[in-house]
C-alpha cells in the first residue's frame, strides 16, 4: 500500500541532520497538526482564567482601597470619582453609568480621549465582525470546495476551510467588496470620534482650569538670536509675526549652568543614604554588626574612588556638600547670560492662540514661536538646542531603531519557528520529542500560551528606551515625546511582530530556493518565477491564521490581570516582606500609579491592526478582537476612575497619532487582500487590483480633510482677530495678572526646585547618635544661624518646649510609620510631582488654593527640612506692589512691559499661611522635623536675611536683591 504523504516523509527526515531540519523548519513554521488543539485550548483558558481573575477582583477589591482605588483615597472633591459600595459587584454600576461628560473633570481630557479610543474600537469591531463574518466565512468555504480540491478539502482542519487558501475563480471579488466595506467602516467610526474629539477640545478650552492656566495664554519662543535674548527682543520678535495692541510681559531664559545635574546628583545621594539607612536599622533592636560601606560616587573629585568608605557618613556629608554648592551656584547665576528661548504672556487667551497660529511656518529671524506646554510638561535641557544638534539627533534616532529591528528579526523568527509550533522543538530535540508524544494535550496548552507570552515579553522595556532615546533627540516636552514614542513603539511592534513574524518563512523559502538554484549552475530568474512568490506568502500568511487567533485570545486575561493588579499586590507584599523599603518608597507603595497611555495605546493599536489585516485570511479574528474591546474597554475604565492618574495631562493631542496609526492599519489590511487576490495559479487578476488602487487615495483624501476640517480648531482656541471681551471680563482678567509669575512659572525649576531630604523611619530616632557620626548639632544649617541673625540658638526640644534639645536628629526628616501614607505627603513636591499632583488632582494649580513658588502649605516639605529651602523662597521678588516676581538668576522684567502686571499681595500669601490643625498635626507627629530650628513658635512678622523683621504689610523690601527699595 502506498504509504501517506506524512509516511513517507519520515526515512528522509531520519537521515537528516538537526541542522537540515531546523533550516527546513523555518521555511515552514506553522504545519503542526495540533494547531487547532492549541486554539480551543487557548480558547479555554481564555475565558476561564478571565472569569477566575475578575471574581478575585470582585472579593478583593472592597478590602484593599489602597489598591483599587487611591484615587478615591487622596483626589479632592472635583477630582474624586463616585463613591463604591463592598458589594461584589458594586464596581460595576459606577462604571457603567458615568458618561463622558462627567468624566473630563475626573480623570482629564487624555484619560477620557482614551476611554473614546476603546469604545470606538469595541463598536468598530462590532460592526466588522457581523460584516466580515457574513461575506467572508460563507465565501471562503463554499469557494473552497469549487476550488478544483474535491474531495480532499473535506479533509482539511476547520481552521484551514475559513481562510481563502482554497478558494479559486471569481469568489475573489467578494475580497474587494469586503475592503471597500471595511475602509467606509473604519473611515466612518474615525470621522464620528474626530468630531467628538474636536468637541471635547472646544469644552476644554472653555474649562474653568484651561482659562485660569497662565500657559493656556503664553507663547514659548525657541531659536532666539543672540542679539534678540532680551526681554524686549522677545516681544520684537512676537511682533514681526502679529503686531498686536497689547504688550505681552517677556522673560528671557537664563544659564543655570551646572544646577540640573547637581540636583540630581543630590537626589540619586539622597535615596541612596535612604537605602542604607533602612537596610543598617531594619531591625533597630538588633543592629548589623558591619556597618554599610561603599565606593565614594565618581563625580565626587575630592575622595578615592578605589576603597571603600562608611557609607552613611560619606553620603550624609556628600549630601550637604551638594545642598552647599547648589545654594553657590544659585547665587552665582549670571543674569546677563542669556538663553536661546524664552516665553511671553498675553492679558487674553484669544491674543495669544492668534499669535501663535499667525506664527505657524514663519520663523522670524530664524525663531519659532509655538503655544507654551505648561511649565511642568517641558523638557528644559532640550530647549536651548540647536535646530542642527535636534535634526542630528533625530536621525540617529530612527537609524538606531532601523539597525534595532533588523537585530530582533533573529529571535523573532526563532519564536515563529519553534515556540509556535512545539513539534519543530521536537524534531531538532529528541529528548523534548518523547515528552511531547507523551502528553501532546498538555503540550497544546502550553502551545497555546508559550509564544504569545513570549512575544510580549520581549518587548515589555521597549517604550523606556526608546523614551530616553526621544529625550536625547531634542523633544521639548513630556507630552510630544510621549506621542513620538507611541509612533515608534507601534511601528517596531508591527514591523517585527507582525510583518516579520508572519512572512518570514515565506521569504526564507524564496532566498534558500534561489540560493540552490544557483549552486546548482540554474538560471536565477527562473528560480524566482517557479517559486510562486505571492501564492507562497498567502499560504504562509493562512498557516499563521490559527496563532494570531491564540494569540488575540490570551489578551482577555490579560486585562483582567490588569485590572486585578496581581503585580502591584505580588511586589508591594515582596518589597515589605523580603526587601528593606526607604519610608519613601513606603509612601509612594500608597500613591496613585500613572497610566502607561505608550503602552496601553499601543497594545489597543497592534491588537487592532493584527485583526484588520487578518480578517479576510481568518474572519474570526474580528468576533475575538470585537470582544476583547468590549470587555477591556470597562476594566479601563474602573482603572482609569480609581487607579492611575495622568502624569502628564495633554488635553487630549493622542488622538492624532492613534488617527494616522489606524489609518495605517487599514492601508495594511488593503494590501494584505491586495495579495490574496492579484497573482493566483500564475496569473495577474489585473481588474480586482484595478479596482482596489483607489483605495490608498481615498485613505489619503480622507487624511487631508479631517485634517482641514478638524485640526486648526483642536490646537487653537481662535484663528483670527481677537473678539470683542466683555467688560468685565476684561476687568477680572486684569486681576488675575496679579497672579501672573511669567519667569517663575516659567523659570527652570532648578532655580527654586527646594531639595529633597533624607526619610528615615521613626522607631529609629534614638539609635541616631550610634549610627550618625557626623556633626548632630545647628552648625549642620548650611547657612550658620540661617542667615536671620546674630545670636547663636540651640534647637528646641518638641517634648519639651523652651527647652533645649539634647537629641538633635541631624539632617533627618523621620517619619512615623502610621504616617507612611500618601494622603500625609501628596502637598509635598517631590510625591506630587509624580503622582499627578501637578495636574490638579489634589489640589488645582493656579487658583486660590496653591501655594505660590517658596511659600510651604501646611504638611509640605518647606516645613520638613531642605536646608536650601530658605534659598528657594529668596527668589521671590516684590518690587514695591508691581512687576514680575522672579527666581535667583531672572532679572526684573521693564516697567514699560509690565506697567498693568503688578506683583501678588504678599499680605494675603501670609495670612494664608497661619498656622492650623494641619500644620500642628503634622509637627506634632514627627513627620516634619528635619529644620533645624523646629517646633518654634510661629513668628509675627516675616524675617529678612541678615537680620531683623519686617511687617508683613511692608512690601517694599525686595527679597531677590536683599535690601530695600527706597
Amino acid at each position: 500500500m502506498e504509504p501517506s504523504t506524512t509516511h513517507g516523509l519520515l526515512p528522509r527526515q531520519s537521515q537528516q541532520s538537526s541542522t537540515d531540519i531546523f533550516l527546513s523548519l523555518i521555511a515552514d513554521p506553522f504545519s503542526s497538526q495540533i494547531q487547532s488543539s492549541a486554539f480551543l485550548s487557548a480558547l479555554g483558558v481564555s475565558v476561564g482564567l478571565t472569569v477566575l481573575i475578575t471574581l478575585a477582583f470582585s472579593l478583593l477589591r472592597p478590602y484593599n482601597a489602597i489598591t483599587y482605588a487611591p484615587k478615591l483615597r487622596h483626589a479632592d472633591q472635583k477630582h474624586a470619582p463616585p463613591p463604591i459600595g463592598k458589594g461584589i459587584t458594586d464596581w460595576v454600576v459606577p462604571v457603567t453609568k458615568t458618561r463622558e461628560q462627567h468624566l473630563v473633570d475626573k480623570i482629564g481630557l487624555d484619560a477620557v480621549v482614551f476611554l473614546r479610543f476603546t469604545h470606538m474600537c469595541r463598536n468598530m469591531f462590532a460592526v466588522l465582525s457581523i460584516v466580515g463574518c457574513a461575506i467572508v466565512i460563507p465565501v471562503n468555504i463554499k469557494g473552497g470546495f469549487a476550488g478544483g480540491h474535491g474531495q480532499s478539502f473535506d479533509d482539511v482542519s476547520a481552521f484551514m476551510k475559513l481562510t481563502p487558501q482554497y478558494v479559486a475563480g471569481n469568489y475573489f471579488w467578494a475580497f474587494v467588496v469586503c475592503a471597500y466595506l471595511f475602509d467606509i467602516i473604519i473611515c466612518y467610526f474615525l470621522w464620528s470620534n474626530y468630531r467628538a474629539i474636536l468637541r471635547l477640545r472646544r469644552n476644554y478650552f472653555q474649562s474653568a482650569e484651561y482659562q485660569k492656566g497662565l500657559h493656556a495664554r503664553s507663547l514659548m519662543v525657541t531659536n532666539i538670536p543672540r542679539e534678540y535674548r532680551t526681554d524686549e527682543g522677545v516681544v520684537r520678535l512676537i511682533d514681526e509675526v502679529r503686531n498686536v495692541n497689547e504688550i505681552p510681559r517677556a522673560a528671557i531664559a537664563r544659564n543655570v549652568k551646572d544646577l540640573p545635574d547637581l540636583i540630581e546628583e543630590h537626589e540619586d545621594a539622597v535615596l541612596e543614604l535612604e537605602g542604607y539607612l533602612a537596610k543598617y536599622l531594619k531591625n533597630p533592636d538588633k543592629l548589623p554588626a558591619k556597618r554599610p560601606m561603599c565606593k565614594p560616587s565618581k563625580k565626587d573629585k575630592s575622595r578615592s574612588h578605589n576603597q571603600k568608605v562608611d557609607a552613611i557618613d560619606y553620603l550624609t556629608s556628600r549630601v550637604k556638600e551638594l545642598e552647599t554648592e547648589i545654594k553657590e551656584v544659585r547665587q552665582s547665576v549670571d543674569k546677563r547670560d542669556a538663553m536661546p528661548y524664552g516665553f511671553a504672556s498675553f492679558d487674553s487667551i484669544e491674543l495669544a492662540h492668534s499669535v501663535a497660529y499667525v506664527g505657524r511656518g514663519r520663523y522670524p529671524q530664524g525663531s519659532k514661536i509655538i503655544l507654551s506646554p505648561k511649565p511642568h510638561d517641558l523638557i528644559w535641557k532640550n530647549l536651548a538646542m540647536e535646530p542642527k544638534t535636534r535634526k542630528t539627533r533625530n536621525i540617529f534616532l530612527n537609524g538606531w531603531m532601523v539597525i534595532f529591528s533588523l537585530i530582533f528579526i533573529v529571535p523573532n523568527a526563532l519564536t515563529s519557528v519553534f515556540l509556535s509550533n512545539l513539534s519543530h522543538l521536537g524534531m531538532v530535540w529528541p529528548g523534548f520529542n518523547k515528552t511531547l508524544k507523551a502528553e501532546p494535550q498538555f503540550w497544546a496548552v502550553v502551545q497555546g500560551i508559550a509564544a504569545p507570552l513570549v512575544s510580549a515579553l520581549f518587548y515589555l522595556g521597549l517604550p523606556a528606551m526608546i523614551r530616553r532615546m526621544a529625550t536625547h533627540a531634542g523633544d521639548l516636552s513630556k507630552t510630544s515625546r510621549e506621542r513620538h514614542v507611541l509612533a515608534k513603539v507601534y511601528g517596531f511592534f508591527v514591523f517585527n511582530n507582525l510583518i516579520v513574524f508572519s512572512i518570514f518563512s515565506a521569504v526564507w523559502a524564496f532566498f534558500a530556493a534561489v540560493i540552490a538554484a544557483k549552486k546548482n549552475n540554474q538560471d536565477g530568474f527562473e528560480a524566482v518565477k517557479n517559486q510562486h512568490v505571492i501564492h507562497n506568502l498567502v499560504v504562509t500568511l493562512c498557516s499563521t491564521t490559527t496563532y494570531w487567533l491564540t494569540f488575540l485570545l490570551q489578551r482577555s486575561w490579560s486585562a483582567a490581570l490588569d485590572l486585578s493588579q496581581a503585580w502591584t499586590l505580588a511586589w508591594g507584599y515582596f518589597r515589605r516582606r523580603f526587601t528593606s523599603p526607604t519610608p519613601r518608597q513606603l509612601i509612594e507603595l500608597t500613591a496613585p500609579p500613572p497610566f502607561e497611555f505608550v503602552d496601553y495605546y499601543n497594545s489597543f493599536l497592534f491588537y487592532a491592526t493584527v485583526a484588520i489585516c487578518f480578517a479576510t485570511l481568518q474572519p474570526l479574528c474580528l468576533p475575538i478582537a470585537g470582544l476583547y474591546f468590549a470587555l477591556d474597554s470597562y476594566m479601563k475604565k474602573y482603572m482609569l476612575m480609581y487607579i492611575f492618574i495622568t502624569k502628564y495631562e495633554s488635553g487630549g493631542k493622542y488622538w492624532r497619532t492613534v488617527f494616522n496609526r489606524f489609518l495605517f492599519a487599514t492601508f495594511l489590511g488593503n494590501l494584505v487582500i491586495a495579495v490574496v487576490v492579484g497573482p493566483q495559479d500564475g496569473n495577474v487578476r489585473w481588474a480586482m487590483l484595478a479596482a482596489l488602487a483607489p483605495l490608498p487615495f481615498l485613505l489619503g483624501a480622507f487624511k487631508w480633510y479631517c485634517k482641514r476640517s478638524f485640526d486648526d480648531s483642536i490646537d487653537f482656541y481662535t484663528r483670527g482677530e481677537a473678539a470683542d471681551r466683555d467688560p468685565d471680563l476684561a476687568s477680572s482678567d486684569k486681576k488675575t495678572r496679579r497672579s501672573d509669575r511669567v519667569a517663575v512659572k516659567f523659570g527652570h525649576p532648578a532655580l527654586y526646585k527646594p531639595l529633597i531630604v533624607p526619610m528615615v523611619a521613626e522607631k529609629s530616632q534614638h539609635l541616631l547618635k550610634e549610627v550618625y557620626r557626623g556633626r548632630l548639632s545647628a552648625d549642620l544649617d548650611m547657612d550658620g544661624n540661617g542667615g536671620y541673625g546674630d545670636i547663636y540658638m540651640n534647637p528646641m526640644s518638641q517634648k519639651h518646649p523652651g527647652k533645649r534639645d539634647d537629641e538633635p536628629d541631624g539632617p533627618f526628616q523621620f517619619v512615623a510609620e502610621s504616617e507612611m501614607d500618601f494622603a500625609n505627603f501628596k502637598d509635598r513636591e517631590d510625591f506630587r510631582e509624580d503622582h499627578g499632583g501637578e495636574g490638579g488632582l489634589y489640589s488645582r494649580p493656579d487658583t486660590p488654593d496653591s501655594w505660590t513658588p517658596g511659600h510651604s502649605k501646611p504638611g509640605s516639605r518647606n516645613q520638613s527640612g531642605s536646608r536650601s529651602s530658605s534659598v528657594a523662597s529668596a527668589g521671590r521678588e516684590f518690587a514695591g506692589g508691581a512687576g514680575t516676581t522672579y527666581p535667583a538668576g531672572y532679572h526684573q522684567t521693564p516697567s514699560a512691559l509690565r506697567e498693568a502686571s503688578p506683583a501678588p499681595s504678599y499680605e494675603s500669601d501670609s495670612r494664608s499661611m497661619s498656622r492650623g490643625p494641619t500644620l500642628d498635626r503634622v509637627e506634632t507627629n514627627g513627620s516634619g522635623r528635619g529644620t533645624l530650628l523646629r517646633n518654634a513658635a510661629p513668628m509675627p512678622s516675616s524675617l529678612v536675611p541678615g537680620g531683623g523683621t519686617r511687617d508683613l504689610d511692608d512690601t517694599s523690601y525686595d527679597q531677590f536683591r536683599r535690601g530695600r527699595q527706597r
